[in-house]
């Protein structure tokens, strides 16, 4: 390993560095204030405290904020969900240092308040009961941190130390808002928390640049995760949790758990009558929804519709419903006038969606039910027609039973991915997924075997388009005079489902290379966002007759461009073009209004019938792209585009194979000796591959590749046997390490030598590895091993351009490289989406080995085979 490669694998590969200082250094701040306020007996004031507060933000929440999403991108599940957790929290702990520093500063300056006060109608929401705010927050908090700290001790015994010390401290923390005795006790545990993480932090630099622990603390475990029970392999089989995800990314299910637990017991607090006030609770819960989105962001990269869907959806519900709080709470303060609740009809919208996901999800395990169903009560529990004087008992219950089961579904999914295996139980399968596919093939009236596939990552996040418009158009249904109170709670409900969160499906819409697909998702976040600004705001804001002309010629815009992606949405599907059409109409109305003219009966039919084609929409694209058929339809295209049904297909640009026929094998092997470069399948990428026969043809594989001439290329053989029978001198530890990879997304880097010219590599010898090593291969891939059958030996390295994303499909290498080589065999998606994990074994024998590049295989994983190798040996 060079030093150019070396450095930045130590830099991006350990994360774990930069979030455990970040919980450390956050610590330390806390610290300093609880051990000067228990000197001075004065608790910190004013200006001290909104710095401390910036500074937990800043160092707490957006650097670990950025370890956890390194974690994600390095499949850590653990370090994920903990680093962003608790970026979560200490961001939102250091916005109630905010609030109290904000509320210690207005209270000594009278003409401040005085302003506020003739501003705002009473300067209150800036000095909230913070401290019980505090508490509601904290101890959600503390219960995950113990889950945290418990499950990383089946990893290391580092991190159980340092979430442990937070788990305590919290506890404290909590306690000292209340009693200040309980900050010096506080203190020490924060003191403890910095010590652990900075040796943690020590650890993981050494082991990053030196590729091994020098430092004792990592990569070995307290305890064994499988001590916890036995998975049932048949039932984990059926419900496909044996087999790891093929992703680069880490499983974001505990994640979006996780916050599910925080934001229903912070709305439990507050609906038992704890917190008479919802603004420091509106900001908590509404920076762990930005967490939980991340967690909806990691499932929509994992090609995973239905977590992206429910946690995308749970997102939107937790932030529509805090800021409504905010608005009754503070701006209404506790006074809702008759009929203003009754007004709002978009919680069943909510109610329709949560019934969508009971349904999707009857095929899953017994706990994602028990948690969809809850959340159904939870949606139930919030319709605005409930009277009042239940409303918050019965909708404070279901948040208490929904935190609960959300708390356990955290504690399951975080070891059961650890462990990649169902050890703690979720259940059964309710109904299986045939079943559920027949009776969602009633809808289309035909057998939904015959169903045509091709459902794809970038239809992803048309779900949550079609669920966030329908929020906002059946919030946006008022009365033709409406009331006042009821605008202050539209805003909320319009702005955040169909402006805030509609961005974000906007940027899904370009990061799945649907680009032009981006555009109606982000139109129609300008529409409701104006729509909030003009139709709710700007009654209180007193917008004259004269600016409303701005809004005039706006709606104009809106209906052109609206107009134009009618259009498109003709060549798409029926129900795109419908809803674009009823959205037309909307923007009529719209229009109208400005000057004046709003015909309030046909707004609201449109407004309802637009609601109701999202509904429609949000049933049929995720039902379509979870199970990858043609369920539900969504109507044919009016227009078809004949031009393009005309055209010839162009010409491939290389021959191409079908791996499932022996014909197909043949034909490239032929390729291959005739000098040829191919494009095969493997068990982890696609990989350009030329036999060792013909080092000619090893030389165009970087002239292909623009690959730099100082990077060797690997070789790759069928089988360990095959390795035998060459007789290289190998240890007898290799052997047996290599007998234990092989076959495997592994490569394993071995000493050179004559032993290579009986392996077939004698032509190629120079033109492979380096000139003391050689990087060998051994895939676990039936056509790839058939291939070095009839070939022999092959040199091969991934199938991109130097400095690309690795080819997951094909067609990707058709595309990209089709041009230039001889032919591909053709298997479909690979089996991962990153490559193989580098281990250099070239110092085995002195009971070491160095994890070059980690690939589909975790690097703890290949060190815990090296380990349990070594010690059998002994």
């Amino acid at each position: 390993m060079t030093i150019s490669d070396g450095f930045p694998a130590s830099f991006y590969g350990e994360p774990g560095t930069l979030g455990l200082l970040a919980n450390g250094i956050s610590a330390f701040l806390v610290l300093l204030q609880n051990f000067n306020g228990a000197r001075t007996g004065i608790p910190a004031q004013g200006v001290e405290d909104i710095l401390a507060g910036v500074h937990l933000i800043l160092i707490g929440g957006v650097c670990q904020l950025l370890a956890g999403l390194l974690s994600f991108r390095k499949y850590d599940h653990l370090s994920g969900t903990s680093f962003v957790g608790y970026a979560a929290l200490w961001s939102s702990y250091g916005a109630t240092r905010i609030f109290l520093g904000g509320s210690t500063s207005l209270s000594g300056n009278v003409s401040l308040a005085e302003d506020l006060n003739a501003t705002l109608g009473s300067p209150e929401w800036l000095s909230p009961p913070i401290s019980q705010s505090a508490i509601a927050g904290l101890v959600p908090y503390t219960l995950l941190s113990f889950i945290l700290a418990f499950c990383s001790a089946t990893v290391n015994y580092i991190m159980p130390f340092v979430f442990g010390a937070i788990t305590g401290a919290l506890v404290f923390e909590a306690v000292g808002l209340v009693g200040r005795w309980a900050l010096v006790v506080s203190g020490v545990l924060e003191l403890l928390i910095l010590l652990f993480a900075i040796y943690g932090s020590v650890t993981l630099l050494i082991k990053g640049v030196s590729q091994r622990y020098a430092l004792k603390g990592f990569g070995s475990p307290l305890f064994n995760v499988l001590l916890l029970g036995t998975a049932n392999s048949s039932s984990s089989q059926s419900l496909g949790q044996e087999k790891k995800k093929n992703t680069k990314y880490a499983e974001p299910m505990a994640l979006g758990f996780f916050c599910d637990t925080v934001s229903p017991f912070i709305f439990a607090f507050y609906c038992f009558g704890y917190v008479p006030s919802f603004a420091v609770g509106a900001v908590w819960v509404s920076i762990i929804s930005g967490a939980q989105l991340l967690s909806s962001y990691y499932s929509y990269l994992r090609q995973d519709c239905y977590h992206a869907t429910k946690f995308g959806l749970h997102c939107t519900y937790w932030l529509v419903k805090s800021w409504e709080e905010f608005v009754l709470s503070v701006l209404m303060d506790g006074k809702v006038p008759a009929g203003a609740r009754e007004a709002m009809v978009g919680d069943w919208f909510f109610l329709a969606a949560a019934m969508i996901l009971c349904l999707l999800s009857l095929n899953m395990d017994t706990l994602e039910l028990l948690h969809n169903g809850l959340f159904l009560l939870l949606t139930v529990s919030t319709i605005s027609q409930i009277p009042l004087q239940g409303y918050y008992v019965f909708f404070g219950v279901t948040c208490s039973l929904f935190t609960a089961l959300s708390f356990y579904g955290t504690f399951a999914r975080l070891i059961n991915t650890i462990a990649e295996k169902a050890l703690i139980f979720v259940g059964p399968q309710p109904v299986s997924m045939d079943s559920l596919l027949r009776a969602l093939s009633v809808l289309r009236g035909r057998a939904w075997q015959q169903a045509p596939t091709g459902h794809t990552a970038a239809e992803l996040p048309d779900t949550l388009f079609y669920l966030t418009n329908g929020v906002a158009a059946l919030s946006a249904i008022h009365a033709s005079q409406p009331n006042p109170a009821f605008l202050h709670l539209t805003v909320p409900w319009v702005l955040i489902s169909g402006a805030v969160v509609q961005v974000y499906v906007s940027r899904l819409q370009v990061q799945g290379g649907r680009r032009f697909g981006s555009v109606i998702p982000l139109l129609y976040a300008a529409i409701w966002a104006t729509w909030t600004w003009y139709r709710f705001a700007g009654p209180e804001l007193g917008i004259s007759a004269g600016s409303a002309y701005g809004f005039t010629a706006g709606a104009i815009a809106f209906l052109v461009v609206n107009g134009f992606l009618m259009l498109a949405a003709a060549y798409a599907n029926l129900v795109l073009l419908t809803l674009t059409t009823v959205m037309e109409v909307i923007l009529v109305c719209f229009l109208l209004s400005t000057v004046g003219r709003l015909p309030y009966q046909l707004e609201i039919a449109m407004l309802a019938i637009f609601s109701i084609i999202c509904l429609y929409g949000a049933l049929a694209s995720m039902a379509n792209c979870i199970f990858s058929k043609d369920l539900m339809p969504t109507g044919p295209p009016v227009f078809k585009d004949e031009k393009k049904k005309k055209e010839a297909a162009p010409p491939l640009p290389c021959p191409i194979a079908d791996s499932r026929l022996t014909s197909g094998l043949l034909s490239i092997s032929r390729l291959l000796d005739k000098n040829g470069v191919c494009g095969i399948p493997t068990d982890t990428v696609y990989a350009l591959a030329a036999s060792c026969k013909n080092p000619k043809a090893i030389e165009k594989i970087y002239n292909i590749k623009d690959r730099p001439a100082e990077k060797p290329i690997c070789i790759c053989i069928s089988s360990v046997e095959q390795l035998m029978a060459a007789k290289p001198p190998f240890s007898p530890l290799l052997w047996e390490f290599m007998k234990n990879v092989y076959p495997g997304g592994i490569s394993c880097i071995v000493p050179k030598g004559e032993w290579l010219f009986k392996l077939g590599v004698g032509p190629a010898y120079d033109r492979v590895g380096t000139k003391d090593s050689i990087m060998i291969r051994v895939p676990d891939h039936t056509v790839t091993v058939h291939l070095c059958d009839i070939t022999g030996p092959l040199a091969i390295t991934s199938a991109n351009p130097s400095g690309e994303p690795d080819s997951t499909h094909h067609d990707m290498v058709v595309t990209r490289l089709g041009h230039k080589i001889q032919g591909v065999l053709c298997d479909g998606e690979s089996n991962e989406v990153v490559a193989s994990t580098v281990v250099n074994c070239l110092k085995i024998d002195e009971g070491t080995i160095g994890i070059l590049r980690e690939g589909c295989v975790p690097a703890v994983k290949v060190r815990n085979i090296f380990e349990r190798v070594k010690n059998s040996m002994l």
